[in-house]
């Protein structure tokens, strides 16, 4: 079989289990094409032993008929998630040699049923960026570029490394956090899906920690039948995090049957924002045209407090990441700064942190303090936290009026340059605008990749959905997937 990295994981998991194919044979062309693509910038931590041997260790297992869906399938691992032995930087100098002694929750499952890592995804730093701009491994590149042009774009962030890896045939899948938006918009930007889970579907234990009431663990695939299939092996109940949901995970793939005669998607009007390019505007009313003609109705709805999402999330994630970033002092782990003779342990924090946290991750640990200092507490934090209420109530009126799932754009753009937004910080956060409500209300939502833009870059839409609901979110996500009939790939440049 030819072309073995650009096997979805439903073509995978159906030619490993026929015997078509081996889990080594898959790994080794995976392996090959990672070695050949050092310009995208997507691996940065390679694990090729770890990954020969746990391809064999999953022949064996589907040699002996004991193979659940994901045995064999090689993936990368986003650079936030702890691996055993294994370089878990979080892209940031400051964790520069910390080789945990464990793995994290949602990576183990993947391992415990099969899955092969092929090694770590670039990130912006502590997943603070939407550009993969803040890494200490340098840029990610998108595998996609602008008609002609050469320049170098954005593939999203801050899973952007995953969403690079994926676009550009390097694993068959990988894994993604989003606190934000950063599995849904580098998934729009790079025209692969990426899926939001609720908040509390995939277990934080072992996860670097951003701001802890937002981050959420997902998948990033080629199509929504390989969401439902990897997003189903890494959720599940765990003891270990105390906002898991001991809930029990259906079988998502088996609920994708594409009929939605009869389902309510909502159409918010708050979306419609200033300044909106023409061509985003067209491929939601072209997504939203699709679903009718699906059988769907759609409904215009209204989200009130929309447009207080962004300033209360960035009151929000900043403040918990300062409280979860107090912790890197260069004492436990990770790097320590060198220090001259007759300084204390206060100027060891000080050159540490500075020396150890990039310019974003600075800053928002600032803002962060500031916010939750004695004086401000009640001027931003608190008022934050009454919004984000605001903001959920809004969603759940919403369903509880019968909405079954809300359409929107994923990014107010398609990818843009390196560089280009990287000047003003404001800017960049304005690529969240259409995300960041689905974290502070702690909703899932996927992106799905819907068409191409005048210079032939992919475009997304997103769907939100009810919460604890992913398997009626996809379903809804594959009739869309399948009415667009999205197969672009990028034109290998690397």
């Amino acid at each position: 079989m030819s072309d073995l990295t650009k096997l979805t994981i439903a073509e995978a998991r159906d030619a490993l289990r026929k015997g078509e194919v081996t889990s080594v044979a898959l790994t080794e062309a995976c392996l090959a094409e990672i070695e050949g693509a050092g310009a995208l910038g997507a691996f940065v931590h390679g694990t090729p032993e770890i990954a020969l041997a746990r391809a064999e260790a999953a022949d064996a297992r589907l040699k002996a008929g004991d193979a659940p869906a994901m045995c064999g399938i090689p993936i990368g691992i986003k650079d936030l998630f702890c691996t055993e032995g294994v370089p878990s930087q979080a892209a940031s100098k400051i964790l520069e040699g910390f080789r945990p002694e464990y793995e994290s929750t949602v990576s183990a499952q993947l391992r415990d049923a099969g899955a092969v890592m092929l090694g770590k995804l670039n990130m912006d730093e502590f997943a603070m960026g939407s550009s993969n701009e803040t890494s200490i491994y340098g840029n990610a590149v998108n595998p996609w570029r602008a008609g002609n042009s050469e320049a170098a774009l954005t593939p999203g962030g801050s899973s952007g490394g995953s969403a690079a890896a994926v676009a550009a045939d390097l694993c068959l899948a990988a894994t993604g956090t989003d606190t934000g938006g950063s599995i849904r918009q580098p998934a729009a930007f790079t025209g692969i899906v990426g899926l939001k889970p609720t908040y509390g579907r995939c277990s934080r234990w072992g996860i670097v920690a951003f701001a802890s009431s937002l981050d959420q663990a997902g998948p990033m695939t080629k199509t929504v039948r390989d969401a439902a299939i990897m997003g189903a092996a890494m959720m599940g109940h765990d003891p270990k995090d105390s906002t898991s949901a001991d809930l029990p995970v259906p079988d998502f793939e088996a609920m994708l049957t594409g009929d939605i005669r009869g389902k309510v998607i909502g159409i918010p009007k708050e979306y419609r924002m200033d300044g909106m390019p023409g061509e985003i505007e067209t491929l939601w009313t072209e997504g939203a045209g699709m679903l009718r003609d699906a059988g769907a109705e759609l409904r215009d709805i209204s989200l009130p407090h929309t447009k207080y999402a962004l300033p209360a999330y960035y009151v929000i994630a900043p403040a918990e990441a300062s409280s979860n970033l107090a912790r890197y002092d260069g004492v436990r782990f990770g790097y320590r700064a060198k220090l001259a003779q007759g300084d204390g342990v206060t100027e060891m924090y000080e050159k540490t942190r500075a020396e150890g946290f990039g310019p974003e991750v600075r800053r928002r640990i600032m803002i962060g303090t500031y916010v939750l200092s004695a004086g401000f507490y009640d001027a931003y934090y608190n008022r934050a936290r009454k919004v984000r209420a605001l903001i959920k109530r809004d969603f759940d009126e919403v369903f509880a009026a019968g909405v079954d799932a809300i359409l929107t754009p994923a990014t107010p753009s398609a990818a843009f340059e390196l560089g280009k937004a990287h000047t003003d910080p404001v800017e960049m956060y304005l690529n969240d605008v259409f995300t960041v409500t689905v974290n502070l209300a702690g909703l899932p939502g996927v992106a799905v990749p819907t068409g191409l833009d005048g210079r032939g870059l992919p475009l997304g839409l997103q769907l939100i959905g009810r919460p604890w609901e992913e398997g009626e979110l996809l379903n809804a996500a594959y009739a869309l997937e399948r009415a667009a009939g999205f197969v672009a790939k990028p034109a290998k440049w690397w």
